[in-house]
């Protein structure tokens, strides 16, 4: 062992003794969160009283809450945990994901947010299947949705799972799968007995935390090198052991011909999976007018942008003042850079530091809890709307049997996940949510386009649309070095990944816009114009919407 990783790992274990000689005040720290969004969890579930109460939270949010909540739907553990490790590992092109996340908005902003809460009532089936056929389209959306949840809902589990083993000293596999399991059973719980309404409130208290909490351990970062941001970024590039290059573009995507295409695959989904995420797109109906909806987004735009700043510090901060050995020998994605740099900041040998490692990573688990209860709400929602609803029930479903059917959705979603994210508990958290952004912009984002804004659009091309580009995005990630090849992968100690690219944006998302066009030109069906005026009229105007 060179004398480098033997450092590595004595500091490591310098960081888990101090974790555990404190495990009690972290214990009491995340107990008292848990309690308090359980409290609200019940508070709300007493207040959830029809379909549109645990759907859309009675669409009683003012625009600023609605813009906390998304802000707390969005910021996840990618965000948090995923985008400081890949800046403390890889510099500049670690920070793309910050951009790329942020630029995202405009989009959903500019196409989405108005259109979409106008249209619809619950879920993107309803603005699909407006203008075509209802079954076959809300059987593909509520296919949809369910897929690309769970591929969010791996990196909110793998995130946990790292967390808490780092802080509670654990190492083994069997304790780490145990702690995953104990966030999907917290997920269920939250979102069977508070539906939206206590997702929200969670969602927001959620944002809160992490904003102060991130703004804490910015100033002290600035503080520490006396607020001279070039100090700080020489410190960095001189620690991480790659000098100048840690700087500039290039450390992670610009080696090989292959890394810079999927610099921009990766940059392709970010940009445009925002749009067609369905935890998102669901939130937009929870206020009560389009104008609220344009404001929720502002708002949002504003908080995430506030935090995509501060990740400078976080990530820049880390590897200035963390080994890049440290970073790895804790977890080899980098998922725990922001907690070690909280422990550091404060001092590794000191109370003031185990107290800062508790409080951040509390703040990180809350972030995950708040977002695996929007992400298996979206799912179960669409679930018991599209698919129970409409489909098997041909609309004949009551209030109370669709949120029954909800609920049990809740059950079976929260353990697949945590089957799925016991397998990816080693992966970087973010580099897995640009693989949701990739599907969701290849199936969800043509078709919401197209339903909006092309009046020969028709059930076909839908179709095409969603299960291509679900298909291609999914079988290229299965073939990736995301699962195997790679000692990173999801499987290590196999090689079937014959797609060289790690994020499939570049190929399914044209290829899902190409097939909707296709399909409808193939189509023999007419589409129906007098429904696509209504449509127009309703998106644009917001006349008849809910």
């Amino acid at each position: 062992m060179s004398t480098t990783t033997t450092l590595a790992a004595g500091a490591v274990d310098l960081a888990a003794n101090e974790a555990s000689q404190h495990r009690p005040l972290i214990i009491t720290l995340f107990g008292l969160f848990v309690v308090a969004t359980l409290f609200i969890t019940v508070w709300a579930g007493r207040q959830t009283k029809n379909a549109s109460d645990f759907y859309a939270g009675g669409r009683q949010f003012t625009g600023f809450q609605n813009g906390l909540a998304v802000s707390g739907d969005y910021m996840s553990a990618a965000s948090f945990l995923g985008i400081a490790g890949a800046i403390a590992l890889f510099g500049y092109d670690g920070f793309l994901y910050s951009i790329g996340f942020l630029v995202a908005w405009l989009v959903a902003l500019l196409l989405v947010a108005e259109p979409l809460r106008n249209s619809g009532r619950y879920t993107m089936g309803d603005v699909l299947a407006y203008r075509m056929r209802q079954r076959p389209v809300r059987t593909a959306a509520g296919t949809s949705t369910i897929v690309v949840s769970i591929f969010y809902l791996l990196a909110q589990m793998a995130g946990a799972g790292v967390l808490v083993s780092l802080l509670l000293g654990i190492t083994s596999d069997s304790g780490k799968i145990l702690i995953v399991a104990l966030v999907g059973v917290l997920m269920i719980v939250y979102v069977t007995i508070g539906g939206m309404k206590g997702t929200t409130w969670v969602q927001m208290v959620k944002a809160v935390l992490l904003i102060f909490g991130t703004l804490l351990i910015t100033f002290l970062v600035l503080l520490k090198f006396n607020f001279n941001i070039s100090d700080l970024l020489g410190t960095a590039a001189e620690n991480s052991g790659h000098g100048a290059a840690f700087l500039e573009p290039g450390l992670k995507y610009g080696l090989t011909p292959t890394s810079k295409l999927d610099f921009l695959s990766l940059g392709i989904a970010l940009v445009l999976g925002t749009a067609g995420l369905p935890h998102i797109l669901i939130r937009f109906y929870t206020v009560p007018t389009a104008k609220a909806a344009r404001k929720s987004v502002n708002w949002a735009i504003g908080i995430i942008g506030a935090f995509y700043l501060m990740t400078i510090a976080l990530g820049f901060g880390a590897a200035a003042l963390i080994s890049p050995e440290e970073i790895t020998s804790s977890n080899k994605a980098g998922n725990t850079a922001a907690p070690l740099l909280a422990l550091h900041i404060g001092g590794v040998d000191s109370t003031w530091g185990a107290i800062l490692l508790a409080t951040i990573s509390a703040v990180a688990f809350a972030t995950i809890l708040a977002v695996v209860a929007g992400l298996t709400l979206a799912s179960s929602s669409s679930f018991a709307h599209d698919i129970y609803a409409n489909v098997i029930r041909k609309g004949e479903a009551t209030d109370k049997e669709e949120v029954r059917a909800a609920r049990w959705a809740t059950v079976a979603i929260g353990i697949v996940s945590i089957a799925l994210g016991a397998l990816a508990r080693d992966l970087n958290v973010a580099g897995l949510v640009a693989l949701a952004f990739a599907v969701a912009a290849s199936a969800n984002l043509p078709t919401i386009l197209y339903s909006l804004f092309w009046k020969r659009f028709t059930t076909q091309g839908a179709l095409w649309s969603i299960y291509g580009g679900l298909a291609s995005s999914v079988l290229l990630v299965l073939f990736s070095p995301v699962v195997s090849g790679k000692e990173t992968s999801m499987f290590p100690g196999v090689d079937f990944a014959w797609f060289p690219l790690e994020n499939p944006g570049l190929i399914s998302i044209p290829l899902g816009f190409l097939l909707g066009w296709l399909g409808t030109m193939l189509s023999k069906e007419t589409p129906d114009k007098e429904k696509y005026a209504e449509l127009e009229v309703r998106s644009l105007t917001g006349t008849g919407a809910h």
